[in-house]
């Protein structure tokens, strides 16, 4: 069976501000092909591009390490643990910020990428975007999600969705595989 792939990405672009307050992606050249034609037979020419941004700039897969100092790194993951997973989208576009566990009940998530559709998208590189007054996930929604087995929970959101999740316990609660976040 074939699956469709859907993009999430939004395209990175040197100077741009990605979230306010953070330092913007630099992307140049190491190499430009015509300093490469000093290093290279005649005729032959190469680019190597340099790219520095922060870690969690763009589309990215969040691992408890980010929160929690003893929690699981990205590198950690299979790539099965993240990738070809059945999944769900739970439209989430109305209603106000906090996005509670009304949101996920009734749903089957056993062991499907849960994927929350915020709307926040609406407002990437605008100040809105990093302005304090994103959705978020409820304590009470995380912990719902984590104990009805979510193989992974993704949303379009800003980074600082996790300052309303600030109070939440290193438990099972992160936005990356479960299968992997149990020793959070």
């Amino acid at each position: 069976m074939r699956h469709k792939l859907i993009d999430l990405s939004h395209e990175i672009e040197h100077g741009m501000v990605t979230y306010r307050g953070l330092p913007s992606p630099s992307i140049s050249d190491w190499l430009s092909r015509e300093a490469s034609t000093a290093r290279y037979a005649a005729g032959t020419t190469f680019q190597i591009g340099k790219i520095e941004l922060l870690a969690n700039t763009g589309t990215y897969i969040d691992a408890p390490f980010h929160r929690y100092q003893d929690g699981r790194d990205v590198a950690g993951y299979t790539l099965e643990a993240v990738a070809d997973l059945a999944g769900i989208v739970i439209r989430a576009s109305s209603g106000g910020r906090p996005i509670d566990r009304a949101r996920f009940d009734g749903r089957e998530l056993k062991g499907k990428a849960v994927l929350v559709h915020t709307g926040w998208d609406a407002h990437w590189r605008t100040d809105t975007y990093s302005g304090g007054r994103h959705p978020f996930v409820t304590r009470d929604a995380a912990e719902y999600l984590a104990k009805a087995g979510a193989a992974l929970v993704g949303s379009i959101r800003s980074t600082s969705m996790m300052t309303r999740m600030a109070a939440v316990p290193p438990t099972r609660f992160c936005w990356a595989p479960a299968s992997r976040s149990s020793s959070i």
